[in-house]
This record gives C-alpha cells, structure tokens and sequence, in this order.
C-alpha cells in the first residue's frame, strides 16, 4: 500500500471516529447553509454587561415546563434575600439550547405552530398539558405574581442576558420553512421574528455557555 493511501484512509478513520462521538440529534442540528453558520456576524457585546459582583450562567437544555428559567430567578432572589445584594450585583446569563429552544420563541410561534402539545408541555404550577410558552405565563395564566416576576420577558427587563442555540434555532427555521414552503431565508427571518425580544442567538449554546464562564460566570446546569 502506498504511503498517500495509507494516509487517506487513516485520515478518514479518524474522521469517522470523531463523527462517532456526536450524538446524531447534535449532528441534525448543524445549519446546512453557511450565511446561518460559522461566518455569519454574531452579537458579542453581551460580555460587555457582565458587570455584576455575583455573575452566574444558566445552562437550560431541557423545557421542563420552563422551570429552567425560574431558576435564574431563584438565584437572584436568593442572593439579594440572603447575600443582601442589590440587584445591580448580579449578573444571571441564561442560555437556552438544545430541547429548550422553544422557550425562546414567542407566544405567536407556538400558537402557530402547536408546540405546547407537540412538545407535550405542561403548566408549571398544574402539571397539566398547556398550550402556552411557560417561560412567558403571567398572572393571568394561572400562576401566582411572585412566579409571574420570574417570567424570559420580566427577567430581560431587569437586564438579564439571554442568548439562544442557532443550532437548535435551525429546528425552529425547518418548521416555519415546512409550514410555509419558503426559501431558506424568507424561513429564518420570519422565525427570527417570533423570537422573544432582547434574546441573543449565538452560534451555538456550548459556545455561549463557555464564553460566558471566561467572562468570569459560575455555571449551573438549570434543566
């Protein structure tokens, strides 16, 4: 066997074990087209509003009816209750990937497309099937106003950072593309649109959950 074939296939053996290791929804996830990938421009400046005293970054991965998000809120509370921190000290990043993507999106979004029981959600404080994004519910949703406070939308009004998987965005792109035969980029700037204000796609969760603990964040894996 010649020295360049020898090279080749042990090159493509190596290629196929590394492949090996992802998980073949991870592997689903990787955007097709490039202009959505690594040379698309991301929004960096995030890092910049790190400034609190206390700084932690809350990795949700899973929906689980939301209470990833919660958590988020827990801590600050706690902190503030416990720590006697001002609001000011704190710095909660929250990252939703993977599963938990969906909690990014508006009500419109899941609306539109049935997530609540596609996804088979339930309502945080029932425990039964919902139609609703709970990380969005209010007063009104049946849950109490303390709960309500901890809501994405309350939460970014306070200053917390959230930043968004564009992997597992990607998945939220197909269902807008199959519901509406669009092209690629009509699909994508329409789901864009039913992103909840003032959430941050990043090229990837992992990427933004790592940036942010070297932007001095301690990590917590909330769901």
């Amino acid at each position: 066997m010649s020295t360049t074939r020898r090279r080749f296939l042990e090159s493509a053996a190596a290629n196929a074990a590394a492949l090996a290791v992802f998980p073949g929804s991870l592997l689903a996830e990787m955007p097709a087209s490039p202009a959505t990938g690594a040379s698309a421009e991301w929004d960096l400046s995030w890092t910049e509003k790190i400034t609190g005293k206390h700084k932690a970054v809350f990795d949700i991965v899973e929906t689980e009816n939301g209470v990833g998000v919660l958590r988020a809120a827990f801590w600050g509370n706690q902190y503030i209750d416990v720590m006697k921190a001002a609001p000011a000290d704190l710095s909660p990043i929250l990252v939703l990937r993977h599963n938990a993507i969906i909690l990014a999106m508006n009500q419109a979004f899941w609306d539109k497309y049935n997530i609540g029981p596609l996804k088979e959600v339930k309502h945080p404080m029932t425990d039964e099937p919902t139609k609703k994004n709970p990380a969005l519910l209010d007063v009104g949703d049946g849950v109490p106003s303390t709960v309500a406070s901890m809501a994405l939308n309350k939460q970014l009004s306070r200053g917390a950072i959230v930043l968004a998987c564009n992997l597992a965005f990607e998945r939220c792109v197909s269902t807008v593309k199959r519901a509406g035969r669009l092209s690629d980029e009509a699909a994508r700037a329409q789901a864009i649109s039913y992103l909840v204000p003032g959430v941050i796609l990043q090229p990837s969760g992992v990427f933004a959950v790592i940036r942010a603990q070297e932007a001095g964040a301690a990590y917590i894996k909330a769901s």
